[in-house]
């Protein structure tokens, strides 16, 4: 039987609707299934990618109210492959080898201009890591925390710099080898010993993926894949604010070049949000990460707030194997 004809055009609408809100996460998910990051908008949409199965779904119905066989195909067929692309990326557990040689605790916290260092110095003093990495540590904010944990922490690498440039990463044991990665940000890294292991400890601060540099932020990323890649297989930690997410391919290359993990991946909170903090927004996107290579097993994460930044720091326990 025909339908009414006054039903029609409500249909119409309908189909003209579905296929509007599954214009943006086909495109995403596309690329996200291709293993890309493109060119603006889609790194910035990518990560909202688990957000855009609202849309997606949103489509899926509209099309079947539409009677659009052909377009609630294709809109099931975006939702479920944006769906997957949900899996955390990686395996769920490390290699590693032999009894343990050492229990680390680290700490990845992005102060926003310095303005979390109280914050960040009443963490460090709670919770004791032995490496912690801070992103955009101006100049005040390294000498707070360098004064501030002298004894506990009494070695560090940085870039002294302004603003959101500065970093440091400090460490409970002697660092040696001192470098730092290419980028607008500071990355300072070095190699420290740790339970009679030679680990290489790096600071990750790439540009983020804002229009107009999308370029910049790919080349920086690139240039941690290339240390990454460097130091495999030898123990590494890399950790800090890579302004990207497991959706991101320039992140995944990261990973994939130095055989590494996300620590959050292995604790069962990979898609746990690590800004924006104080937005209008909630926290959407998780950026700021712990990788750890295969000598590394992870024990917890924990995501910690702290007053006076935009991020969630990273707390992540782990134990280092001998590989043997």
């Amino acid at each position: 039987m025909d339908e009414p004809p006054h039903l029609r055009p409500g249909r119409r609408t309908a189909a003209w609707a579905g296929g509007l809100l599954l214009a943006v996460p086909a495109v995403v998910t596309c690329c996200r299934l291709l293993d890309t990051d493109a060119v603006t908008p889609v790194p910035q949409l990518l990560s909202f990618l688990p957000w855009l199965t609202v849309p997606a779904g949103l489509a899926v119905l509209l099309a079947a109210f539409a009677r659009r066989r052909g377009l609630a195909l294709l809109a099931a067929a975006v939702l479920a492959g944006t769906l997957w692309t949900l899996l955390p990326y990686g395996p769920d557990t490390t290699t590693a080898r032999g009894p343990v040689a050492a229990r680390v605790r680290v700490l990845a916290a992005n102060v926003e201009y310095g303005r979390a260092t109280e914050a960040l110095i009443a963490t460090i003093r709670r919770e004791r890591p032995q490496l912690v990495y801070v992103s955009e540590c101006d100049r005040a904010c390294g000498r707070a925390v360098t004064g501030a944990f002298a004894a506990e922490l009494p070695h560090h690498a940085s870039v002294d710099a302004d603003g959101s440039l500065g970093s440091v990463l400090l460490s409970a044991h002697p660092l040696r080898d001192r470098a730092t990665v290419p980028g607008a940000m500071g990355m300072p890294g070095a190699t420290t010993d740790i339970g009679g292991r030679a680990v290489r400890v790096q600071l990750a601060h790439p540009l983020p993926p804002m229009p107009g540099r999308v370029h910049r932020w790919k080349r920086e990323l690139g240039a941690l894949r290339d240390e990454a890649a460097r130091r495999a297989p030898a123990p590494l930690l890399l950790a800090g604010d890579f302004n990207a997410s497991q959706d991101h391919a320039a992140l995944r290359a990261v990973l994939d070049a130095g055989r590494l993990h996300d620590a959050a991946r292995l604790a069962g909170s990979a898609r746990t949000p690590t800004w924006p903090l104080g937005s209008p927004l909630p926290p959407y996107v998780q950026i700021d990460h712990v990788l750890v290579s295969d000598d590394f097993a992870v024990r917890d994460v924990r995501f910690l707030d702290l007053a006076g930044t935009d991020h969630r720091a990273v707390l992540a326990d782990l134990d280092l194997h001998t590989g043997r």
